[in-house]
């Protein structure tokens, strides 16, 4: 095979589109690899050509230097491909195979995945449980902004579409089966959203936007999301949300207008750890959403925490910050009974339902993140323009699948 072509972190602000080998069936040194994953064969994966590769705001927090991500770590975690490889341990994926890759990387194996905790595997991340494609401290995975990527354990983590035709005919949205659909479903299904209820959702970036489609989705009365960008507010408003603009003061007194009430049934923090307080112009203040949440969410329920938050920010605001110590005030939350469930996405929980949703025209989940595929050249306007608030997501197009689409 030739080579290889793909977006890298650079250092903070800046992404280039690189060289890089094409993939075998070993784990190779590089940036950001665990040294005990180096050499470590790989006959039970796959390699992909890739479809679409999204750009996804846990990229975005490494990119701003808000991470200890090395620099030419090769980014990517939001992957969906065609298979052109497969390792001899492969028994059910083939070579044609059009496929949804989830972000996790997971054994299939270990006590965690047979419990269908596929976000924290105990076997594929020599520093902890838990792993992904192309970031930082996830034990080195090279990532799937690529025109190839070599996906582990093929028949365990790869969705197959069923139908290969009508998939290209819905790619955009099949593209969002990797994280953002399942990681703000998840965000919903562990709030406690279900019919009738009313439902908060701190952020309108794309997984807040997935997060409030998801509430739709599971019969939510009505679904309110919070945000300082305008532009993400009119996409949040364009499927029918309520929306809080928080550049205007906290949350409570405009929910209150909303409802009638000065709470929700459940709360959805899809912020994380780059949070700002409320008020035009208002600084970084990491605890604000958490803090909000228990504040507005009613007694007895629960806050489902999609939202990135780590243990290293070399950008905190302060050394407790730095280390991902939040001034929480937990004891509201203790008070109220409520219910936290934070982590990555167990996105194999998920996926499969969620696409027949989208193959049976159920969801529009492209059109409600407004999705915009966009070239691999591109991918470093595509960041800046995310950066600065763009109310879309970006998909990577690195082998001219998505040109029809």
């Amino acid at each position: 095979m030739g080579g290889n072509k793909a977006v890298a972190y650079k250092g903070p602000g800046v992404v280039e589109v690189i060289d890089i080998d094409y993939p075998t069936f070993e784990l190779k040194d590089g940036p950001g690899v665990n040294p005990a994953n180096v050499g470590r064969k790989v006959p039970h994966g796959a390699i992909l050509r890739t479809v679409a590769t999204n750009i996804c705001g846990s990229d975005q927090h490494m990119v701003r230097g808000r991470t200890t991500a090395p620099a030419d770590l090769v980014l990517g975690h939001e992957i969906t491909g065609e298979v052109v490889e497969v390792g001899p341990g492969v028994e059910f994926i083939a070579v044609g195979d059009l496929v949804s890759v989830p972000f996790n990387i997971a054994c299939g194996r270990c006590r965690n995945c047979k419990e269908r905790k596929t976000g924290i595997c105990l076997n594929v991340n020599p520093d902890r449980p838990g792993s992904a494609y192309g970031y930082v401290d996830m034990g080195g995975w090279v990532g799937g902004q690529a025109e190839y990527v070599l996906v582990p354990y093929a028949d365990w983590n790869l969705l197959k579409f069923p139908d290969k035709d009508r998939a290209m005919e819905k790619i955009l949205d099949l593209a969002m089966l990797s994280d953002i659909f399942p990681t703000g479903f998840h965000g919903a299904v562990t709030a406690g959203v279900g019919v009738g209820s009313t439902v908060y959702v701190a952020g309108a970036g794309p997984v807040g936007l997935a997060a409030a489609t998801s509430a739709l989705l599971l019969g939510a009365s009505a679904v309110i999301v919070a945000d300082m960008n305008a532009d993400r507010l009119a996409q949040a408003a364009s499927f029918g949300c309520e929306t809080v603009d928080l550049t205007k003061g906290g949350p409570v007194e405009q929910i209150e207008q909303i409802l009638g009430v000065p709470e929700v049934d459940c709360g959805i923090d899809a912020v994380g750890f780059e949070a700002k307080g409320h008020g035009e112009g208002a600084g970084e203040a990491p605890a604000t959403v958490l803090n909000d949440l228990m504040d507005l969410t009613a007694a007895g329920g629960a806050l489902g925490i999609p939202g990135l938050y780590v243990t290293g920010d070399p950008g905190g605001i302060d050394e407790a910050a730095k280390k991902g110590a939040l001034s929480l005030s937990l004891g509201t939350g203790w008070a109220k009974s409520l219910s936290f469930t934070t982590g990555q996405c167990p996105v194999m929980k998920y996926n499969r339902e969620l696409m027949m949703a989208i193959l049976g025209d159920r969801v529009q989940i492209a059109a409600n993140v407004n999705a915009s595929a966009i070239s691999l050249a591109d991918a470093p306007r595509g960041y800046a323009e995310f950066d600065k608030g763009a109310a879309q997501k970006y998909v990577l197009n690195p082998n001219g699948y998505l040109d029809a689409a």
